[in-house]
């Protein structure tokens, strides 16, 4: 037991001095940022993206309660010439190896993009296709992740090259090919994983989405990973309306360890700062083999805006679990965004 303290306790320390260094270094990209984007044509921009709440559960988890800081997102993003950019991001969250207290930091992009005409490429440590026009159409990831995300079905950055064609003004198609592992472990097990997707916008205000992938085993015993994803949404001036389906099949590369799952969000604008935004999910697994996580929940709460920067939503959430002799979760938050 002494041995495991002192060693966390190193690890901490370790930590704590990397952070500073880390810390340091932002301060000089936000420094330099100020700089650049005082000049006529800006051509930087920091990233400053920081997620946190208060929550308090009811009934079986009346005891789960405080306040969190979830992640933070620093980084700097630059425009070249001939249509070449960088961008670096650094992701800075918890952890399961360490204290609750502790962050762990990530380097979740070092990218290089290139745009030419209706051309995209995007090579280095990359956003992935799997969610993210479902993830922009949410707008709420400081509260919580898509479906995808939040039930662990694709990570949203990896280590690869995308590229992106715009066919038309009404769709659009993309590409990737990255390890596979998310950008926590970048390579750890042979093999690749390829998604291809097709975005439709048919009418001003409608986005359909259609991605398929396939996530290589990279050894005899390990099965491919396949990911579906069909997703369709309509916005307007005072509401929004989204919709997506989702399966994995061979989830953790086991046979027939298969998830589904529906996720369906809307949003009514109360006013020039103010709106309501509801959401449910629906997760559930073949033959029950994951019935412990599989739930249904709902969500709702009003995002208020006071300033530019900063994003409060008072927020419900009720967590409906599937197993039997488990119980239901109640949850009131408080999400906080702040950045830009």
């Amino acid at each position: 037991m002494f041995g495991r303290f002192v060693i966390l306790n190193t690890f901490a320390i370790e930590n704590f001095v990397t952070m500073k260094k880390i810390l340091f270094v932002i301060l000089l990209l936000f420094s330099y940022a100020a700089v650049a984007q005082t000049s006529e044509e800006v051509k930087g921009k920091a990233i400053i993206n920081v997620f946190g709440n208060f929550h308090t559960g009811f009934g079986e988890v009346n005891d789960d309660r405080g306040f969190a800081m979830d992640r933070s997102y620093f980084g700097y993003q630059y425009s070249l010439e001939n249509g070449l950019s960088i961008k670096a991001v650094m992701d800075v969250g918890q952890t399961s190896d360490v204290d609750d207290m502790q962050r762990i930091a990530f380097i979740k992009n070092a990218q290089v993009s290139w745009r030419k005409k209706r051309l995209t490429l995007h090579g280095g440590l990359i956003s992935t296709t799997s969610f993210k026009v479902q993830e922009d159409f949410w707008g709420y990831r400081y509260m919580k992740m898509v479906l995808q995300d939040y039930y662990k079905f694709a990570s949203s950055a990896d280590l690869g090259v995308s590229v992106a064609y715009k066919f038309a003004d009404w769709v659009s198609g993309d590409a990737i090919v990255v390890n596979g592992e998310g950008y926590k472990k970048l390579q750890v097990n042979d093999g690749l994983q390829y998604g291809l997707g097709f975005t439709f916008k048919p009418v001003k205000g409608l986005t359909m989405r259609l991605y398929g992938s396939l996530n290589e085993g990279g050894d005899e015993n390990a099965e491919d990973i396949y990911v579906y994803a069909l997703f369709a949404g309509y916005k307007h001036d005072k509401f929004s309306l989204g919709a997506e389906w989702n399966m994995m099949e061979n989830a953790k590369n086991v046979l027939d360890a298969n998830l589904s799952g529906v996720s369906f969000y809307t949003t009514v604008k109360l006013g020039n700062k103010v709106d309501a935004f509801a959401r449910y999910d629906n997760i559930w697994s073949k033959n029950d083999w994951n019935i412990s996580k599989d739930e249904s929940t709902y969500m709702a709460g009003v995002e208020v805006r006071p300033c530019k920067y900063v994003k409060i939503a008072p927020n419900f959430r009720y967590h409906d679990v599937k197993a039997e002799g488990l119980k239901d979760k109640y949850y009131l938050y408080v999400s906080c965004f702040f950045g830009f």
